[in-house]
């Protein structure tokens, strides 16, 4: 069984983030520099802007942003706040959002050096490198001895082929800082460009005799001694030194064990594979690895349970499945062999040999007629060909196509053309963001996920969620913005309700005195309806208590017995419309198809379908009385947004985009409707408008869209 993928960083992709991190500093303290000199204008916008600046330095990025959100809500002529949320962006990572900050900040005052050196650093990123040079030389014009825009601006040149011109520019960065150890990895990547590779090695080492903390140094000679000279104790002792420094990145691990399994060091090898899975459990590179190394030392089982992990992270993984069905031949586990040969032969169905080994899990697991279709269909091919031995293998055919790929990659890489993603690459690249890897570089001190780099914190994929009628909310933090109702204040107004109603769509945990009191206010409303002539209002206040306490079933009975009562109240079908997606929500928790005492698979398949059609049936009476809100409050982005949510549910991605965008026409700053109809374009493949849109709802205090924006432009 061959070890056929392995992972090794790019070392023009890893010294590009590493350059870039460094500058993103400088920039972050040029602009507090800057700041000193902020014209003075009314005092309480100025304050705003002095917190937003020390927000800023203290690395709290989001929280910085929404203070110089409101400078710009209050003057949007300045130019200042303009800079320094795109010093805030470019550090989350959001490069597009950055860019245009930066320019709206140029636009304004052209005369802001270091606003070009925060939209070349955001281009860069991007790969816009002609561009970035662009703002680069402009910036130079102003400051000619600025080494931090020479180097970007030789690594640009250097990515566009431009060699002589990068040449230039690193003799004057280094004339100028003979000591700048960014510089001679600068120019050892242009000379690997080049193909140099003596002297590339020669100003690596000079610059790990200025830096010897350099992670981007050591692991770049790691890659000069393994491809050029085809050393791997050398490489691997790079790699060493790599891992001092930077302890909690699963991929250096990943790098040692594939070093460490060339030089016969299968227990090295095994060991930084399990290393590298406990920093990131979802590591697909590093369990499929640690996989085939299990298999080739005979430990089947593990080897199985690591494949079937990788199946679960990325399903369509052909050579993961392969293998695992060897694996299932070879430990007698035939049934299972047999499910694995058929999803292998469905894809490859002239795979003469996977027929035969079919045929053989069939017959070892009872079922000879099955076996000796399997054999009949196998020597059918085999005449057909011509042939007496198998000669084709998928795996192979699949191991080849992906090193074909990743040769062409790091080709237009090597040529400085930039990835064209079709639709189809943006929807997997989304729909396996899930299993990306994470770098784990958030600081102890700033392990609160609404302070520091929070892109580097991995959250779930998951749409921001609908909006409920309750008693309990949180305010946002960072924005200080709560949600208004029209209908929900009118009812607050009349004081028939036990407590004031919001609507929020951050659903909190009840505590124990909480849950006590809803449980009473049921007892008493039960009481009043028996007792005396009950109203519309006590069976919504009823319907409100039973959905606190997750009894949708007598919510929806009261919700429905106060549209009996008032027909025109519109709050009550949004309640219905609340207790009717409890009841969904509830469904899909509860009992699966999975554990359905079903005779077969085909009761199984019914079964499930069933359950399916129920659940959609549900979603469409959600719909049902968000239409009749909407038709009593036409404006009610609320209820407009929710139906997105369900159109989402529904995968109807058309009508939940529509719906998102009203909710944006009619409330600029609803913050989750830019999430989610930027979750929407992304499932589609629109990537320019994806990215756009999660920009904007960081921007309005969205957290999780930074470490989406982060993911998916990896």
């Amino acid at each position: 069984m061959s070890f056929r993928k392995h992972y090794f960083c790019n070392h023009k992709a890893m010294k590009r983030l590493s350059l870039t991190y460094t500058l993103l500093r400088i920039v972050a303290g040029l602009a507090l520099l800057l700041a000193g000199n902020t014209a003075h204008a009314q005092i309480n916008t100025d304050q705003v802007l002095n917190i937003g600046r020390n927000a800023l330095y203290f690395e709290d990025y989001i929280l910085s942003i929404q203070y110089f959100n409101q400078v710009i809500a209050a003057k949007p002529y300045l130019a200042e706040p303009y800079f320094f949320r795109a010093v805030a962006k470019i550090n989350l990572e959001d490069y597009r959002g950055a860019e245009e900050d930066a320019s709206l900040c140029i636009e304004r005052n052209p005369f802001i050096t270091e606003a070009y050196q925060v939209r070349g650093v955001a281009r860069q990123n991007q790969r816009k490198f002609t561009e970035a040079v662009q703002d680069y030389n402009k910036g130079l014009s102003q400051l000619p001895e600025n080494k931090v825009f020479l180097l970007n601006k030789a690594i640009c040149e250097t990515e566009l082929k431009n060699y002589a011109v990068a040449d230039s520019t690193y003799a004057v960065l280094t004339r100028l800082d003979a000591k700048n150890d960014r510089a001679h990895l600068g120019m050892a990547q242009l000379l690997l460009a080049t193909g140099d590779t003596t002297r590339a090695l020669q100003e690596v080492n000079k610059s790990l005799e200025i830096s010897k903390n350099s992670t981007m140094a050591y692991a770049m000679r790691a890659e000069i001694n393994l491809k050029a000279n085809g050393d791997y104790e050398a490489a691997a002792k790079d790699l060493d030194e790599v891992i001092k420094l930077e302890p909690h990145y699963a991929g250096n691990f990943i790098n040692r064990a594939y070093l460490r399994y060339k030089l016969d060091d299968y227990y090295g090898a095994m060991s930084d594979y399990d290393y590298a899975v406990s920093l990131e459990p979802d590591n697909a590179i590093a369990i499929y690895n640690r996989a085939q190394l299990n298999a080739e030392v005979g430990e089947d089982l593990k080897a199985i349970d690591d494949f079937s992990r990788v199946l679960k992270l990325e399903p369509n993984n052909f050579l993961a499945l392969y293998n695992r069905a060897q694996l299932y031949l070879r430990t007698q586990q035939f049934k299972k062999a047999v499910k694995d040969y058929d999803r292998i032969l469905n894809k490859y169905p002239n795979f003469e040999s996977g027929y035969m080994a079919r045929a053989q899990a069939k017959q070892q697991a009872g079922d000879l007629r099955g076996s000796e279709r399997d054999m009949q269909q196998a020597i059918a091919i085999f005449k057909k060909k011509g042939i007496r031995v198998a000669t084709y293998n998928p795996a192979e055919q699949e191991a080849q196509k992906m090193e074909k790929e990743a040769e062409e990659r790091a080709q237009r890489a090597a040529d400085g053309i930039e990835e064209e993603l079709t639709e189809e690459d943006i929807m997997k690249k989304f729909n396996s963001l899930l299993t990306v890897e994470n770098d784990n570089s958030l600081k102890p001190e700033y392990e609160n996920r609404s302070r520091g780099r929070i892109q580097n914190s991995n959250v779930e994929i998951d749409p921001q969620p609908m909006f409920l009628l309750s008693y309990y909310n949180e305010v946002n933090k960072l924005n200080g913005k709560t949600h208004y109702m029209k209908e929900i204040t009118e009812v607050n107004e009349t004081s028939l309700l036990p407590k004031l109603l919001v609507i929020a769509n951050d659903e909190m945990q009840l505590s124990a005195d909480e849950i006590t009191e809803r449980f009473a206010s049921i007892e008493y409303y039960n009481g009043l309806i028996t007792t005396a002539t009950p109203r519309a209002i006590d069976y919504f206040a009823r319907a409100i208590d039973f959905m606190m306490v997750k009894n949708p079933a007598a919510a929806l009975a009261d919700a429905e017995r106060t549209i009996a009562m008032s027909p025109d109240f519109a709050l009550a079908y949004f309640l219905r419309a609340d207790a009717h997606f409890l009841l969904y929500r509830l469904a899909q928790k509860g009992t699966t198809t999975d554990d359905m005492p079903v005779l077969n698979e085909r009761d199984k398949d019914a079964a499930a379908m069933l359950h399916s059609r129920e659940q959609n049936e549900t979603l469409t009476k959600v719909i049902d009385d968000l239409n009749e809100v909407l038709k009593r409050s036409p404006k009610n982005i609320y209820a407009t947004y929710n139906k997105g949510c369900v159109y989402l549910l529904l995968n109807d991605y058309t009508s939940a985009i529509n719906c998102f965008s009203t909710c944006i026409d009619i409330k600029p700053d609803l913050g989750e409707a830019y999430y989610n109809r930027g979750l929407t374009y992304l499932r589609l493949g629109n990537r320019e408008r994806g990215v756009a849109d999660l920009s904007k709802a960081g921007e309005l205090g969205i957290l999780p869209s930074y470490n989406v924006l982060k993911r998916i432009n990896r």
